[in-house]
């Protein structure tokens, strides 16, 4: 069976990466529309979710958003697919970056290094790694969660690898990237926005209270870091506009900020996003789980690395 799906999953990449980049965008958007009514269950959790986030929205809007959020993702994931084949001069009229300059020194006095970037499940998240090709002198690192099938795991190294970026395996491969962030000048994108179990800590998000993952913020004082939340935004079909915002305080008055408040600010800052465009988000997945073990904000930061979840 893993092979067989292997093979699916190669011939589908294949087939989507000989085509033009709209057309992929317009097959995903047909998938997507598809899934929203196969797929019950997160159809259900996409509604839910979005209807206790925006209760100022009417129900028929809620639907309709969350008819368009299911063919954004299959817009996503395909464009996804096509543009890792794409080489860095196809994909820039298709990309641009806003707020690239808060990633560089301020004066020939302050010295290029590596910086933590908050990143969400917002448009087509993958360019993250793209759009890092575009900042001379840095190079894009990321964490990822191997994949139980090892066939469809290298599968989808491949497509992400091309680009140049360097991935670390979550759960075993902490020490690399403690020994690149200390030797190499990198962007560390690190997605946070969803459900993080026990590790995380709980913060509000759309005014209710979810595991929210430390990742950012401990890299960020381990290592004194700038930390930058950034959101991929649709413009148009096949069309993406990267954001950067402003560096999120890791210090005040000389002295470190707890986790929490510095993942609050992340929190928010999404939440301005989502706002922005409420179909960009990846309201499917369940942020809002009940925690086992809620973690206090006034609880001693971890000693370690996080655990990636």
């Amino acid at each position: 069976m893993d092979f067989l799906l292997y093979f699916i999953a190669l011939g589908l990449v294949k087939l989507l990466q000989t085509l033009p980049l709209t057309l992929v965008a317009r097959i995903g958007r047909a998938g997507g529309a598809l899934a929203y009514w196969l797929d019950a269950r997160h159809r259900r959790v996409a509604i839910r979710n979005l209807a206790l986030s925006l209760p100022e929205r009417a129900p028929a809007e809620i639907r309709a958003l969350a008819r368009e959020n299911f063919k954004r993702i299959g817009e996503n994931y395909a464009c996804s697919i096509k543009t890792a084949s794409m080489s860095l001069e196809e994909l820039k009229p298709h990309m641009e970056v806003m707020g690239a300059k808060k990633l560089h020194p301020k004066d020939d006095r302050e010295r290029l290094r590596s910086k933590v970037i908050a990143i969400g499940h917002f448009g087509n998240f993958e360019i993250f790694a793209r759009a890092v090709q575009l900042l001379e002198g840095y190079q894009g690192a990321t964490t990822y969660r191997a994949l139980n099938s090892p066939r469809l795991n290298a599968l989808l190294l491949s497509l992400r690898e091309r680009n140049g970026s360097l991935f670390f395996e979550r759960r075993k491969e902490g020490a690399a990237l403690r020994t690149a962030l200390n030797e190499r000048r990198l962007i560390l994108g690190l997605l946070s926005d969803q459900h993080s179990g026990a590790h995380g800590v709980r913060l509000p998000f759309f005014g209710r209270e979810c595991s929210t993952t430390k990742a950012p913020a401990v890299f960020a004082l381990r290592y004194d870091l700038p930390l930058h939340p950034a959101i991929c935004f649709r413009t148009r079909l096949g069309y993406w506009r990267i954001e950067v915002g402003d560096a999120i305080p890791t210090h005040l008055d000389g002295r470190p900020r707890s986790v929490a408040d510095i993942m609050q600010d992340v929190n928010t800052a999404f939440e301005e996003a989502v706002r922005r465009d409420p179909a960009n988000w990846f309201w499917v997945h369940n942020r809002w789980k009940p925690g086992r073990k809620p973690v206090a904000a006034s609880e001693p930061e971890p000693q370690t690395e996080p655990a990636f979840q």
